[in-house]
């Protein structure tokens, strides 16, 4: 059998693919081949097949792959093992005497790919024992860490330029979604890299949608909520600056009726994980989240990406961005920025010692400034951006050139203080909101209106059921038991036998032979009646939950712990429902002489900007406090 025979057997056996992507089988040639490479691949252009592929190729040797996050590594491994191609991961979530298993094993040549993180392949240990492995080449993910002119430059990546001088007749591969010119030309330089191949995607996305939109924080909540009514049932990403943001964001959605879920970097990982994994297998439709999330995620079927503030540059919007649309349909990618977006990216620029890093922060920041105030293509300024050339002057699929989105136009207002349930908090529960206030749920059950015809939406949710229930009872990610493509495929062929599920595409032998009973056993009892569990909604929203904990006595330390969110993001809360008059202020909040002085700096000024009332206060009080107070007054100056 001839290489490229022997390639596409493989990609059909172990992915069940029948073609690949736009330059993958160029690059999988390239590795066979042994030759130093270089790869620019937009997100969801399928970077990691380019590097497992030939590893499953080229028996009794390992592919060693770099990658800097822990739950990449583990969903990766999973994913190969399940599809029947020995991988393995060594890292700080690998307990001792399973790394030493792991390692004798990786010297016997068992692996066909091995993840190891930066850190761990710096140290001179790591060195030493990889010389006992028959390594056939380095994969370096997310290579743009390496550069110093890259967005998200990591120290310890920089250490891998060692590897050329450590394993000299190793190939070497980068791999980046992010990369301009400048950042391709030091990945190059920095690992040394001999006369490589290189491989460079388009950056345009063209089923992507891009709305920039400048609004004030008084109706920026306003027109996410236009966004999620029209995404109703679909699944989005919303992005948020600060992890404040993010809870309260979560907090406003579930006030208003929507499912969602939070994530950021003070979760404990097992949070964070079953938050993504809620999200990821459709029990949850919305996340948000900070820039620490969406590295390796794996969900084709984004229908929007939502950013609530300014990104630090375009490279970091593109890519998180980008994570919308992977399935090659219409999705949208909103930036909804504010005026204060650019003082606070101003503010940690200038915190910046080092002169040469301080510049280079100022060059993203005036990029990104371009970007949003600019009236051109926003495609064509992305493209230009990473050293494209479009031959385009209008995509047609932006705001510039396609003119606003007509529902994100004039949002629906929201109707503040509609609950009105004045209570105390020391004395009373909350009553229950009058059934013809309640907000409309966004049924999280609901599937997509683009994503699948009106026949095959019941199944298409059974099946994502049936995929989270059984993801769940082996302790794995629901995508790594079938994709969203997958799952959509297997809805319009509906198998009734294992040759049938071939025919899906992302089933090889190995998944059809693990899943292919009980995915046609599933199709049976759904031809037979069965149809999915009816989502219960919330029964209790986080504002009622707040007000019953104070109730009981909690202090916002302890309703912080209940609620897993930040005391910070507790009184906010608060500072919100006494504002609009859904509870009562309470003077013990605070300690004894507080308030007092509080409310003297304030007078009868202004009280819109709270920074001023702080400087004007000795150094010990803080914002929570003032928050409180501010809102007292607020209420009390109402007409």
């Amino acid at each position: 059998m001839t290489r490229d025979a022997n390639i596409f057997a493989a990609l059909r056996r172990y992915w069940g693919y029948e073609s690949f992507r736009p330059l993958q089988e160029r690059i999988v040639g390239s590795l066979i081949e042994g030759r130093d490479t270089c790869v620019i691949m937009p997100t969801g252009g399928g970077k990691s097949l380019c590097y497992q592929l030939p590893a499953a190729l080229l028996p009794g040797k390992t592919v060693i792959v770099i990658s800097p996050l822990i739950a990449l590594m583990q969903d990766q491994v999973a994913q190969l093992t399940q599809m029947g191609i020995s991988a393995a991961l060594l890292n700080s979530s690998v307990a001792g005497g399973e790394q030493s298993k792991i390692a004798r094993k990786a010297s016997s040549g068992e692996f066909r790919l091995l993840y190891l993180s930066p850190e761990r392949i710096a140290r001179p240990d790591t060195v030493d024992w990889l010389r006992t492995v028959p390594v056939a080449f380095f994969a370096i993910d997310e290579a743009h860490c390496i550069s110093e002119w890259g967005h998200e430059f990591r120290p310890e990546y920089r250490q891998l330029s060692s590897l050329r001088n450590n394993f000299p007749d190793c190939p070497i591969a980068a791999f980046t979604a992010s990369a301009t010119r400048q950042v391709r030309h030091d990945i190059i330089e920095q690992l040394r890299l001999r006369d490589p191949d290189k491989y460079i995607a388009s950056f345009h996305r063209a089923n992507l949608r891009y709305e920039v939109k400048e609004c004030d924080a008084g109706n920026q909540m306003d027109l996410l909520m236009a966004i999620l009514r029209k995404y109703q049932g679909s699944n989005v990403i919303v992005y948020a600056p600060t992890i404040n943001r993010v809870e309260e964001t979560v907090d406003f959605l579930e006030e208003q009726g929507i499912p969602a879920i939070g994530y950021h970097g003070k979760m404990d990982n097992d949070t964070r994980r079953r938050n993504q994994e809620r999200w990821m297998s459709d029990e949850v439709r919305v996340l948000v989240g900070t820039i620490a999330f969406g590295l390796g995620i794996n969900k084709a079927s984004v229908r929007a990406v939502v950013h609530l503030s300014l990104p630090k540059s375009i490279e970091q919007y593109y890519q998180e961005a980008g994570r919308a649309g992977r399935d090659g349909e219409p999705a949208d990618c909103i930036l909804l920025w504010q005026k204060k977006d650019v003082g606070l990216l101003t503010y940690f620029i200038l915190q910046m010692e080092d002169p040469a890093e301080k510049n280079r922060a100022w060059d993203r920041y005036h990029t990104i400034r371009r970007f949003v105030e600019s009236t051109a293509c926003r495609h064509h300024q992305i493209c230009s951006h990473f050293g494209e050339k479009p031959k385009w002057e209008s995509c047609k699929a932006c705001d510039i050139c396609a003119g606003p989105l007509d529902w994100l136009s004039s949002p629906q207002k929201r109707k503040r203080g509609k609950r009105k349930r004045i209570v105390s908090a020391s004395t009373a529960t909350p009553t229950a909101m009058p059934q013809s206030q309640a907000p409309q749920l966004l049924r999280p059950d609901l599937a997509a209106t683009s994503q699948a015809p009106d026949a095959n939406r019941d199944l298409r949710e059974y099946l994502r059921e049936w995929r989270r229930n059984l993801a769940r009872d082996q302790g794995i990610a629901a995508f790594i038991v079938m994709h969203d493509i997958a799952l959509d495929d297997l809805c319009k062929i509906r198998p009734k036998s294992i040759a049938e599920l071939r025919r899906v595409s992302g089933f090889g032998e190995r998944k059809a032979e693990l899943y292919g009973a009980q995915i046609i056993a599933a199709l049976k009892k759904f031809d037979a009646g069965a149809r999915p569990t009816p989502v219960a909604a919330k029964k209790i929203t986080p504002a009622d939950e707040t007000i019953q904990l104070l109730a009981a006595g909690r202090s916002f330390e302890e309703i912080a712990i209940a609620r897993s969110c930040q005391v910070s993001t507790v009184a906010q809360m608060v500072a919100d429902l006494v504002e609009q008059g859904d509870l009562q202020f309470q003077p013990a909040w605070l300690k004894p002489g507080r308030q007092k002085q509080i409310e003297a700096v304030c007078g009868h000024g202004k009280l819109e900007l709270l920074k001023p009332i702080k400087d004007a206060l000795t150094a010990d009080f803080t914002y929570n406090e003032i928050k409180l107070v501010v809102a007292h007054l607020r209420r009390d100056r109402e007409p």
